[in-house]
């Protein structure tokens, strides 16, 4: 079976894509919908909790991901911290659900995971996609569809992986600076690629 990573910055489109993937039946992984469902295991959001504190701890005991995010984002030190909590257990997962889709003989899966390299996640893959876009239409994406800041939105990219070094992980790059039906039309030319030059 052939395991595509699906990968790319903040506001650069790469849900949209997944979706689109999706739409045309192949098998999406979400690593971003598992590490939401990791967090409900108690130890792990103990973990959490122990080391960053009770006040991203909502009434009810579940996680306030917002008030996590704007301790994280800020501090590089932290980021890593969490990362070294979760990244273990989300990896876990994935491999459980490519082996799932493996079990169904399925020919292909995507892993859609926006940390896939920093998070260690490449030996998962066989292939490497990586979507882009300019840096102005991501920082104002960003604002637009979480309501912050510019300096809230700067903080998001900096704290990833750059662009340009991303790029060079790559197998195939979709630049998404445009719009849906740019997107949708190279959606279907990754599709064709797929078939006829990763699949045989």
């Amino acid at each position: 079976m052939l395991v595509i990573g699906l990968t790319g910055n903040i506001g650069c489109g790469k849900s949209s894509l997944s979706k689109i993937l999706e739409e045309n039946y192949f098998d999406i992984i979400d690593a971003d919908l598992i590490s939401r469902e990791i967090m409900n295991n108690s130890d792990l959001l103990k973990e959490v909790f122990d080391t960053f504190g009770d006040n991203i701890k909502r009434n009810d005991g579940t996680l306030d991901r917002k008030k996590l995010g704007e301790i994280v984002f800020n501090d590089d030190k932290k980021l890593i911290e969490l990362n070294s909590l979760t990244h273990p257990a989300i990896k876990k997962e994935i491999i459980k659900k490519i082996n799932n889709i493996k079990l169904n003989n399925k020919d292909i899966a995507i892993v859609d995971a926006a940390l896939l390299i920093e998070g260690n996640f490449l030996d998962l893959v066989d292939k490497l996609v990586v979507i882009t876009c300019n840096e102005n239409i991501q920082l104002e994406r960003i604002i637009n569809r979480d309501n912050i800041t510019k300096n809230e939105a700067m903080s998001r990219i900096n704290s990833q992986m750059s662009q340009s070094e991303k790029i060079k992980f790559g197998d195939y790059i979709i630049d998404n600076s445009g719009d849906r039906e740019k997107l949708i039309y190279d959606a279907s030319k990754l599709i064709t690629h797929i078939k006829e030059k990763w699949c045989e």
